[in-house]
Order: C-alpha cells, then sequence, then structure tokens
C-alpha cells in the first residue's frame, strides 16, 4: 500500500512507524514543512497508562522516549501563600523536539521516506496513493481545503496563553495561582529533561487587555511573567520559541474520512493543555488507526469506517474532560475566596476522572484535610459536630431556614404517573415511606399539580381537593414518624406539555382522546402534531396564580417541610423563562426581566402563603441545550432574581424545554451549572444529574459545587441506597427500631467490605514510572555502599 503523511508531528510520524513495521511492504513518505530539528513548544506529557500503550506497540521507540523522560508523581498546587502536594499521579515529561527527533529516527529505521520543508497546500500531487493521512495540525490546510465535507467546528476559548520555558527545575506538575493589579494569571509548569521545564502561562481576557500584553513583544511579556512569577521561577529566567500570547480552538469534525483522506492529530481534534492531553490523543488517533488497518488490511474504505467509528466515542471522552477543564480555568475567579484546601480539591476533581474515593487512597492526609475544613464550615453555620476526625460531607448537616437536614443526600423529584385523578394511591405511600427509612436527609414529591388541567399526564398527583391533601398528609405523616427524612412538596404546572401520555406509552406525546386545553406563555405547540396551546392572559396569569397559593395553602396543612416551585423542562413557567418558548410582546416577553416577571409573580405569592420558618426552593433549567435558548448567564440572572424574592434554594436542571435540545451528557452533566449559580449568584444550590454514587456527592460536596446532591434513578432501584452509603463511610444515622439489626450489621459488613476494597486496590494499582525510577536508584545507591 502506499500512504502519504501529510504533517510530520507525532501522530503522522508514530502512524507510519507502526504501518511499516506491520508491513515491510508498504511504500510510507512523511511530508513535514519545518526542518528536521524545528519544533514549536517545549515539553509533552504523557501518563503512565498513555507510555503503556507505546511500550506495547513499538518497544524501540518506547525505550527511547522513556530513557528521555523527566517522571514525577506529584502535582504541587501553589495558591495563597498555601502548596498542596497530591501524590499518585504518574506523569512524565520530554521534549517535543526530543520526541520527534526519536520518532524521525525510527521511522528511518523501519525504511520510512522523510521529506522535510515541503508545503503540502493539497493532496492532488498524491493521485496514486492508497491512503492519505493528514495531520497537518490545528490550522490543516487539507481540513480547510475540505471543509464542507469535514465540517470543522472551532470554538476559540476566552482566555489567552503563552508557552514558555525556563531552566528551572521542578519536581511536581506545578500550578501557580498568582494574582496581581491587573487580575488572576496561572502558571502550568512542569520539568521535561535535565535543566529544562515547561511554563504554560493563562489569564482571562480582562486580566490580558489591563496588563496591556496584547502590545507587547515577546521579550517583554516574557519579562513580565519573570517579574509575576519571581518567587517561583528562583532566579531562573524564561526562554521564549514562538510563545505568542493565543486563545486555544476546541477542534471539533463532523467527519473524519473524505474517500481516501483521513484527518489525525489537532487537525482532526484538540485537546486543551490543561489535561495534558494533546500529543497523547494525537498518538492514540494513530495507534486507532494503525489497528483499523491491521484488522481490514486490505479495504482502506472499511478501514477508515472502522477507524471513525471505534474512535470517536474515546476522542469525545477526552475532549469532553478538557473542556471541563477549560471551563474550571476560565472561572477561576468564581473560587478565587475559597479556603487554599477546597481550592485545591476542586482543582484536582475539576475534570470528574479524580474523585473523592480514589484521591482519598492516593493522598489519604489531604482529604483527611478536606474533610476538616467543610466540618470546620458546618460547625460555623451553628452545627456542634466533630471538626478533628469528621464524617466525610455527605453525612454533614445542612441549614435552610428552621429545617435541618441530617446529611446532604436528597431523593429527587421523580413523576411516577401514579395517581388516580390526582389521587396518590398507596403506591405513593410505600414508593415515599420506603425512601424516607433509607434515609435521605431530603426527600422531594413527583411534580404535583395545583389543578386538573395542570396535569401532564392524566396519572399525575394533585393537591387542588381535600382528599388529595389528605392522602398527601397520611404520606407525610409516615415520613415523620418512621424516618429522619425531611420531605418537600414539588409544585408545578404543565402549561404546553400537557394532555400526554403516560411516559411508558409515549412520552410527551399528546392523547389520543381525552385531552384537556392547555396553555403556555406562547401559543406554540411541543410537537407540530402537540395541542396548540393557548397563549395566557392576564386572568389566566391570576388564577394559575392563585391555584399555586391554594396548593401552599394545603401544603402547610398537610404538614410540608419544604416547598418548590417548578420553573424547569418547559412548563409553564418555565416557558415564560426561555426565549424558545416566549414570544410574547407585552411586558411579560422581551428581556430577561420581563420574562421572569410572571414566575417571580406566582413565587412571591408562594411566599407570602408559606411559614416564614420553612424554606422554598426553585427548580430551574440553566440551560435549553439549544441555540437561541436559556444560557449560563441567564441562570445566574435567573437565580439572583428569585434569591432577591427570598428563595432558599436553587434546584439546578437543565433542557427538556423544546424537543430540538441537544444535551451533553455524561457523569454529574449538570454539576457545572449548579456550581456557576453557586459561586456567581451566591445562593445554595442542589444539583442532579447522571450522578449515582455517594462518592460522587462528597466530590461535589467537598470541591464547594453544591449544598445538596439530589440522585433520582439510584433510589428508585434502591430505597435503602444513603442508608448503605452511610455504613460504607462509618456513619450510624436514623434508623427506625424494627430495622436496626439490619443497619448493625452492614456497618460491620461495609467496615470489613471496605478495608478489603481499598487494601485490593492499593495492592492492584502499578507502581508509577516515577516510583520504579527512584526504587532502581535507591537499589544502585544501596549496591554501591
Amino acid at each position: 500500500m502506499k500512504i502519504a503523511v501529510i504533517g510530520g508531528g507525532p501522530a503522522g510520524l508514530y502512524f507510519a512507524i507502526l504501518m511499516k513495521k506491520q508491513d515491510p511492504a508498504h511504500e510510507i513518505t512523511v511530508y513535514e514543512r519545518n526542518r528536521p530539528d524545528d519544533t514549536f513548544g517545549f515539553g509533552v506529557v504523557f501518563s503512565d497508562a498513555t507510555l503503556d500503550g507505546f511500550e506495547r506497540y513499538d518497544a524501540p521507540s518506547y525505550r527511547r522516549i522513556t530513557q528521555e523522560f523527566a517522571y514525577w508523581d506529584d502535582i504541587a498546587i501553589h495558591f495563597k501563600g498555601d502548596v498542596h502536594r497530591i501524590g499518585g499521579n504518574g506523569f512524565c515529561g520530554c521534549s517535543r523536539r526530543t520526541l520527534l527527533l526519536i520518532l524521525q529516527e525510527r521511522a528511518r529505521e523501519l525504511g520510512v521516506a522523510l521529506e522535510f520543508e515541503v508545503e503540502i497546500d493539497d493532496e492532488t500531487r498524491f493521485a496514486d496513493a492508497d491512503l492519505i493521512v493528514a495531520c497537518d495540525g490545528i490550522n490543516s490546510r487539507i481540513r480547510e481545503r475540505h471543509a464542507e465535507h469535514f465540517a470543522p467546528r472551532v470554538d476559540l476559548r476566552p482566555n489567552t496563553f503563552a508557552w514558555m520555558g525556563s531552566t528551572r527545575p521542578l519536581d511536581a506538575f506545578t500550578f501557580v495561582f498568582r494574582d496581581t493589579e491587573w487580575g488572576p494569571f496561572i502558571a502550568h509548569a512542569y520539568q521535561y529533561e535535565k535543566g529544562r521545564s515547561t511554563w504554560v502561562f493563562e489569564t482571562d481576557p480582562e486580566t490580558f487587555a489591563r496588563a496591556g500584553l496584547a502590545s507587547m513583544s515577546e521579550a517583554e511579556s516574557a519579562a513580565l511573567m519573570e517579574r509575576i512569577f519571581s518567587d517561583w521561577l528562583d532566579g531562573h529566567g524564561l526562554i521564549t520559541n514562538r510563545s505568542l500570547w493565543r486563545n486555544f480552538p476546541m477542534i471539533r469534525n463532523t467527519r473524519w474520512v473524505k474517500d481516501n483522506i483521513v484527518l489525525l492529530g489537532d487537525a482532526k481534534s484538540t485537546a486543551h493543555f490543561s489535561i495534558g492531553s494533546g500529543t497523547k490523543l494525537a498518538m492514540e488517533d494513530a495507534i486507532a488507526l494503525y489497528e483499523s488497518f491491521r484488522r481490514e488490511p486490505h479495504d482502506v474504505p472499511a478501514a477508515l469506517a472502522a477507524f471513525e467509528t471505534g474512535r470517536r466515542e474515546e476522542t469525545e471522552k477526552t475532549q469532553h474532560a478538557a473542556d471541563v477543564s477549560l471551563v474550571w480555568f476560565e472561572h477561576v475567579a468564581r473560587f478565587w475566596d475559597f479556603d487554599p484546601v477546597k481550592f485545591a480539591f476542586g482543582l484536582m476533581t475539576r475534570a470528574k476522572a479524580i474523585t473523592y474515593d480514589n484521591l482519598r487512597l492516593r493522598a489519604p492526609d489531604f482529604v483527611a484535610e478536606v474533610d476538616r475544613l467543610f466540618a470546620r464550615e458546618v460547625r460555623e453555620a451553628g452545627f456542634d459536630v466533630d471538626v478533628d476526625a469528621p464524617v466525610a460531607p455527605m453525612f454533614q448537616p445542612f441549614r435552610l431556614r428552621d429545617m435541618v437536614v441530617a446529611n446532604r443526600a436528597v431523593m429527587s423529584p421523580m413523576c411516577l404517573y401514579s395517581a388516580q385523578e390526582g389521587m396518590p394511591t398507596d403506591f405513593h405511600l410505600v414508593h415515599y415511606g420506603a425512601r424516607a427509612i433509607g434515609g435521605p436527609g431530603l426527600m422531594f414529591t413527583e411534580m404535583v399539580v395545583v389543578s386538573p388541567e395542570a396535569r401532564i399526564t392524566p396519572g399525575c398527583a394533585g393537591i387542588w381537593t381535600d382528599a388529595q391533601e389528605a392522602a398527601w398528609t397520611r404520606i407525610v405523616d409516615f415520613v415523620h414518624a418512621n424516618s429522619g427524612t425531611k420531605i418537600a412538596l414539588q409544585l408545578g404546572h404543565a402549561g404546553r406539555k400537557g394532555a400526554t401520555k403516560l411516559m411508558w406509552e409515549g412520552m410527551d406525546r399528546p392523547l389520543d382522546e381525552g385531552g384537556w386545553e392547555v396553555c403556555s406563555a406562547s401559543p406554540l405547540p411541543y410537537f407540530p402534531d402537540s395541542a396548540v396551546p393557548r397563549e395566557i392572559d392576564r386572568a389566566g396569569m391570576d388564577a394559575v396564580k392563585a391555584d399555586f397559593v391554594a396548593a401552599v395553602e394545603r401544603a402547610e396543612r398537610a404538614g410540608f417541610d419544604m416547598i418548590e416551585l417548578h420553573c424547569a423542562h418547559g412548563y409553564l413557567l418555565a416557558s415564560f423563562l426561555s426565549p424558545l418558548t416566549n414570544q410574547r410582546t407585552d411586558a411579560y416577553g422581551g428581556t430577561i426581566e420581563n420574562r421572569l416577571r410572571f414566575p417571580l409573580e406566582v413565587f412571591e405569592a408562594m411566599r407570602a402563603a408559606w411559614p416564614a420558618r420553612k424554606p422554598m426552593s426553585v427548580r430551574i433549567s440553566a440551560t435549553d441545550w439549544a441555540e437561541g435558548g436559556l444560557t449560563p448567564e441567564d441562570s445566574v440572572a435567573i437565580s439572583r432574581a428569585f434569591a432577591q424574592a427570598g428563595v432558599d434554594l436553587i434546584d439546578v436542571s437543565t433542557g427538556q424545554t423544546v424537543r430540538e435540545s441537544r444535551p451533553i451528557y455524561g457523569r454529574m452533566f449538570q454539576t457545572p451549572f449548579s456550581d456557576r449559580i453557586r459561586n456567581e449568584a451566591r445562593v445554595a444550590t442542589m444539583c442532579v444529574g447522571n450522578i449515582t454514587t455517594a462518592d460522587q456527592v462528597n466530590t461535589i460536596l467537598a470541591a464547594g459545587r453544591a449544598d445538596l446532591v439530589a440522585l433520582g434513578r439510584p433510589h428508585l432501584v434502591d430505597p435503602a441506597f444513603t442508608m448503605k452509603a452511610a455504613a460504607w463511610y462509618g456513619v450510624k444515622q436514623h434508623c427506625p427500631p424494627q430495622y436496626l439489626p439490619g443497619q448493625d450489621q452492614i456497618l460491620r459488613n461495609a467496615a470489613r467490605d471496605r478495608a478489603d476494597l481499598e487494601d485490593l486496590k492499593i495492592r492492584g494499582k502499578p507502581k508509577t514510572r516515577a516510583e520504579l525510577k527512584a526504587e532502581a536508584a535507591a537499589g544502585v545507591r544501596q549496591a554501591a555502599e
């Protein structure tokens, strides 16, 4: 097979090496626009796991690379005069120039042809090639030549950065956060070979402008960074090499393959430098493309199709982690008033790969410090808790007005669609009663509607009659008599999403018969074949508001501990908030202030009817996940407005406003929105969304991303979720006397099971290369002695 590789970076060279090694008959040429020893930037980073892959695929280049590497195990975080070192990370750094020279030499050994100082503007000169690999970088000419086909999307991030070097030795991957007269600057630094370290400097656009960096020369900006980071450079200067300040482009392509052309490396996709995965992603692309041809050696179209299909998920996962990480750095000012311990924990867990539990295995002293800080904050809030040997954050109490929850785990509101004419049944009694006994600090009802016309489906529960009120009173009384769980009533109105089928019969699909008139902010149907809602007028608004107030009065008589107003997911009040569903031209449409007007009217009327000692929350969709919809900035403004009106907690959800929404799912995928609202709007938040473990709950709380954490589906299949988690962390909490023997047993078993699992993980974890290198050096010294 004749292969043309356009671009002599790590991706192109490594693919050429693997293909030539697999079949020496392949005719492979790599074309590079630069000279052989040209390179821009300084060091590159690989994890131990990435190096394991290199060892499997080409041992000779692996040995050369690892001989040149600088190894480190720790991450060091410098913030406000504090330094936190967290070990067990297993990273290695290497000079980018050295890496390229090693790969060039290995390619030549195998017979790959290398041509340098060759500009390739298009692929027409390779008409006789069986395969064209376009790995010509971020500014790929091949990609741009066929942009209509590849459909690239380039997200130019707002922060600016410059890549510099230094002779300053470092024994850890180092983050330095520096406050200046212009604003915050960040240094990402690591050693990549003896006497050489990489320093990537980053700042936000406002700080960049105030510091005057746009008008500085390369040397002038380096001199400014030397002054700002003089304490950490320790007398060493900075080295520049095209160290220009620029914005990072997050690149994604709709398609990776065109005929016999395939994109690879940065031409295909980029990953932000804050997770150190750019070169890793490129070289793992090369491995994946090679594997596709190893399986389909004689069928180029099949191999390329397999590469694009098989590699896309892993690429998108890496890019998603990079996205989450870069956003943390873009908004670092949000966390600037954090205690250094919480700040460091948030930094370590920002991309979700590292969590409370696995960090506890790696750095138990650091996580113990995190626990003590969290306990001190709880004590400062008025609770008499142990600050020397505290329980995990999940099991610390929390107060909203006079309501105190014993732990931070919440059963999320989940529609059951099992009521009869709005009446809760024995199913509801068993459902809520069993989960309350399971021990969450707070439990929400499903969305309970305020009138027959407010129902989503015929199976929705309501609270507009005396009989319904009595049924809810029975449930609330059972919860209070048999558990320590507080119970909140979520009140809502379906709006245009009403008169639909039960979830398992066709979610959000209109009823075939027996429907009722629906209303909304504007006459826009949810689906084209959904009922067109009546645009609610002032009289209708007054009637709806009265229904909510009446429901609040019933909730107080029923004994609920808390009320939540549902302003999310495209229901009636949410339809006012989103510009996608509110096209009004009166005082209730247009600006965010106008769109907030009616939801705030309803909330304020409810708040006036609800006892002052009892808390209220509001559920919002922090984004519509659709173009032209609510933005994260809007969600902060909405949350501030509700806070000023007396809300105690924002329940942060997202989406479900319009059917065209395209959420980006993943673990804890809605938590960043809670993080932003909590730390910008300065209001307590509850996060929800694909949170499934107690470990994730502790991670979210300890990092200051939410005050309460709601879990839905885990509670559906495991009513005792919280009690089991408490036993796992050695916490004994409220338990009905009938179940005490079971609690005693699970506490004993969990302590043993946890110790066994942690021991297994520690013994099963391979030593990092830094640890192996240290052991080898110690052995050499011992032999010499």
